[in-house]
């Protein structure tokens, strides 16, 4: 009751007209720079943040609120459109969103992007106000071995289950670890993979692997078979979602911040891991199995439901611990300090009209990106009949502003181009990009949290496999890659086919074919 309490004193705050307007100005800023390639809602926060010390506190991190929400609906919106994440929460939306929109269903794709990133910002929040003592203790129980377990469970789960071919899936995840190997060892010093460069020595931002092998990459491989296509214009379809494509997201909308909230709240890779996890989860649970990469409504919505409620729990442990568990908490955290204002389990007692009136702006914020988004879904999707030469120029020219945003530095730009190169060779041989993305975004955490398991347990492997939750994980996995073989055991349904007799079912052999 003191919690609800609380939270109507802040739904005061946030409802004043100024905050408001800061509020749609946040969630308008985010999702139009989420859109553009590259540049995501961390970086959107980083430039504004000299803009908001003349502000109040509490009307700066509305805004920051609604930024962040807004980007993340920007970036999937690249995703699903363009093939070119805006954010790295937002892979795992082009999976499916992008076969869409090129058969014309864009528009809904984007429609069910954003009414899950509705629910799942809505239910996240929730969760937010009910949970975050009860989520911030287990957290802090969480330790290296339980992190690594994680991670590994994350690794498996991209290679395994996304894509035909286990072995592309793992030599891509492998181009991954090693870009994310260059720069110097965070425990040593010492210089990997840098060639003596000291450009190179901070390794290589995620952003720019991003950009460079989705947005470069695909870029350059629609140049190459430009003159073997026609230009023919990609229908836009109707705006709204049907009855039958709502009875397919209802289900993924609800499952997706089970999924997102937890993780969000603890130092795993903030949306990135929750978002495999959830698109996993339903294909595993779909009916239609075969749509899933050609199309499948249900890879956008629970995938996305489940990142907006990732980003809820990521300030549980923001506002809570002060512990930052993505770059946009991170850069919250630098505006928090700017204003002399450390958050920890302190701040709900010594700024509560601040936390309160950020919290009940989330949920204004959702209900602003909702009512503004969701008419222009058509909008956005028109994207696609624009030339495909200059839009992809465009994306070329974005996509190296955005990497040059990054650190300011020419040799970014280098770097981008020789990332896009190794994208275009990858589609040449039929490599799936994802796994190489998860590798750098969450190799050298993994490295790091396995470093430090092996020194608790003073070098012991079994360290690794100390605690319940990371025996737990491992259970999990093990069980993921043996299930191929193990399914081979099992008793093959057989349906009736057109003349009668009894054949196969298709999903019975189709873990044979991928092989």
């Amino acid at each position: 009751m003191d919690s609800l309490n609380s939270l109507l004193d802040g739904f005061g705050t946030a409802l004043t007209p100024l905050n408001l307007l800061f509020a749609a100005i946040g969630v308008l800023l985010g999702t139009a720079i989420g859109v553009l390639p590259g540049i995501g809602p961390a970086m959107a926060c980083a430039l504004l943040l000299p803009v908001t010390y003349g502000l109040d506190p509490t009307a700066a991190f509305i805004m920051f609120a609604g930024i962040y929400y807004g980007g993340m609906f920007g970036g999937s919106t690249t995703s699903i459109l363009l093939n070119t994440p805006g954010e790295s929460a937002a892979v795992v939306a082009a999976i499916d969103g992008n076969p869409m929109a090129r058969a014309g269903r864009g528009a809904q794709a984007l429609a069910a992007a954003a009414i899950g990133h509705f629910a799942g910002g809505m239910l996240g929040t929730i969760a937010l106000v009910a949970l975050a003592p009860t989520v911030a203790a287990w957290a802090v129980d969480i330790g290296a071995p339980d992190y690594f377990a994680l991670m590994v469970l994350a690794f498996i789960a991209v290679t395994s289950v996304l894509g035909r071919s286990r072995v592309r899936g793992f030599a891509s995840l492998l181009i991954g670890l090693t870009i994310g190997l260059v720069g110097l060892d965070q425990m040593t010093g010492q210089q990997r993979l840098t060639f003596d460069s000291l450009l190179l020595a901070d390794g290589i931002d995620v952003v720019i692997v991003a950009v460079g092998l989705f947005a470069i990459g695909e870029a350059l491989w629609v140049a190459a078979h430009l003159r073997r296509t026609s230009g023919e214009s990609i229908p836009v379809g109707r705006p709204w979602l049907g009855r039958d494509e709502l009875r397919r997201t209802w289900k993924p909308w609800l499952r997706g911040p089970f999924i997102g909230f937890p993780f969000g709240a603890i130092p795993a890779g903030g949306a990135e891991i929750p978002t495999f996890l959830s698109y996993v989860t339903e294909k595993r649970l779909s009916k239609h199995k075969a749509q899933f990469g050609k199309g499948a409504i249900e890879g956008v919505a629970g995938p996305e439901s489940t990142a907006s409620a990732s980003a809820a729990g990521t300030l549980v442990s923001l506002l809570t611990l002060g512990l930052p568990t993505t770059a946009v908490a991170a850069v919250l955290l630098a505006a928090f300090q700017s204003y002399g204002i450390q958050p920890g389990p302190l701040l709900f007692e010594r700024e509560p009209d601040l936390v309160w009136g950020l919290i009940a702006s989330l949920f204004v914020g959702m209900v602003l990106l909702l009512v503004l988004n969701l008419p222009l879904a058509p909008v956005w999707a028109k994207l696609l009949r624009i030339p495909r030469q200059y839009l992809y120029a465009g994306i070329l020219f974005f996509a190296a502003v955005g990497a040059y945003a990054v650190g300011g530095q020419s040799v970014d730009l280098v770097v981008l181009l020789v990332i896009g190169l190794i994208g275009l060779v990858m589609r040449r041989y039929g490599l799936p990009v994802l796994p190489a993305v998860i590798g750098v975004i969450l190799g050298p955490a993994a490295e790091q949290q396995l470093r430090r398991a092996l020194q608790i347990s003073d070098g012991s492997v079994l360290g690794l496999v100390g605690t319940p939750f990371s025996v737990t994980v491992y259970t999990v996995i093990a069980l993921l890659l043996a299930w191929p073989w193990l399914r081979r055991l099992l008793p093959r349904r057989r349906t009736v086919a057109a003349d009668g007799a009894f054949a196969p079912d298709a999903d019975a052999t189709e873990p044979a074919r991928r092989e």
